[in-house]
């Protein structure tokens, strides 16, 4: 059995930006426009009017300020309220794999690494551009890598469950080195009229290199003391989009075919779950959460982060001990907590502790407990 160390990460960062003012625009002209052509529906009684929404409204439910996409003119048209992508033929390069090889590059130049060094690829991401070929084999290709790669999806902690796969192979042997790659191009799957969650999403793509201790190079490497994974089924996060849709008649438009989920519940039951989980995870290895230098969330809400810091610590986590990115990339899914580790990890000292934790649909939580060795 081998040492584990994380030894690079990179992040691809989607081109364009919409900040909470400019999608509030774009969404109240969709609700005053559908208020209009609804009218004598709505006084009657028969649909709901859609109310207006803000960008105080946004940052105090949420805390996030903007958003980073792929596509941000087909969003912003009230007309249309989705990304506009083009096509590609199947001898192109598909678009989650294109932002998949540019974070994988990005995370291998980091390890001092090149494809021929890695042997196992892992695509993890709440949502896939297709069902097969998967999109892993996709991008081993175009990397130029050797090994097996496959593709993962336990929507918001795809990458720490995919991480973990990567772990333990590298772990007993059956891979030197991997890549776990998270390309999430959220604005697809986000209900862009539906003021619940029309600010929730933003595109990114991280990547991760995982290899034996031995073997890295690195300036800078994480070893990993323990893993763990944990579900327990719950509809309040769903999304009915699938193969058999087609085949039930539906409508691409009908609301359960895109996110969707009941705030309120997830907050109170996600909460104490995630809290509990990172406790008993740092326990079971001799630790406690004040032996922790720092915490990289998943970062999909800031109240939850707060609840979940304060459950843990016994006070307000600060900047410091739990990051915050959620304010400028929005949720990304399974991304969120890659990119707070990868944006704010650089500063520990070895013998550091931290931990990545994601939670999200499922309900699924995967947690990390790394110690920073150089």
């Amino acid at each position: 059995m081998h040492n584990v160390v994380i030894s690079g990460t990179g992040l691809w960062v989607a081109p364009e930006v919409i900040t909470n003012e400019e999608l509030v625009v774009a969404f109240n002209a969709y609700a005053r426009g559908f208020n209009a052509d609804n009218a004598a529906a709505i006084a009657a009684g028969e649909v709901a009017a859609i109310a207006e929404s803000s960008a105080e409204f946004i940052e105090k439910a949420s805390g996030i300020k903007r958003r980073y996409v792929v596509d941000k003119a087909g969003v912003l048209d009230p007309a249309r309220m989705r990304p506009r992508f083009t096509p590609r033929a199947d001898d192109e390069l598909s678009l989650m794999a294109e932002i998949g090889v540019a974070a994988a590059r990005d995370a291998l130049a980091a390890a001092g690494r090149t494809t021929a060094d890695i042997d196992m690829v892992v695509c993890a991401a709440s949502n896939m551009q297709r069902p097969y070929p998967a999109m892993a084999v996709e991008i081993q290709n175009a990397l130029g890598a050797g090994g097996y790669a496959f593709d993962m999806n336990v929507a918001c902690s795809s990458a720490t469950f995919g991480l973990e796969q990567a772990i333990n192979a590298v772990r007993s042997g059956t891979a030197r080195a991997a890549l776990v790659i998270d390309p999430e191009i959220c604005s697809a799957h986000l209900a862009w009229q539906d003021r619940d969650c029309h600010f929730i999403f933003g595109d990114v793509c991280t990547a991760i290199v995982v290899e034996r201790a031995e073997d890295a190079v690195s300036a800078t490497r994480w070893e990993v003391l323990g893993t763990r994974l944990a579900t327990k089924f719950s509809n309040n996060i769903r999304n009915n989009a699938g193969f058999l849709s087609r085949c039930e008649d539906r409508d691409p438009a009908d609301r359960d075919q895109l996110f969707r989920q009941e705030g309120r519940k997830v907050f109170k039951e996600v909460c104490p779950m995630a809290a509990d989980h990172i406790a008993g995870h740092l326990q079971s290895l001799g630790f406690a959460a004040a032996d922790v230098r720092r915490f990289w969330l998943h970062q999909a809400n800031l109240a939850m982060n707060q609840l979940i810091g304060k459950r843990l610590l016994g006070h307000d986590a600060s900047a410091d001990e739990a990051p915050v990115i959620l304010d400028e990339f929005a949720n990304t899914a399974s991304a969120g907590s890659i990119i707070a580790f990868h944006r704010h990890s650089a500063d520990l000292q070895a013998g550091d502790l931290g931990v990545i934790c994601s939670f999200g649909a499922g309900y699924s939580i995967g947690s990390l407990v790394l110690r920073k060795v150089a």
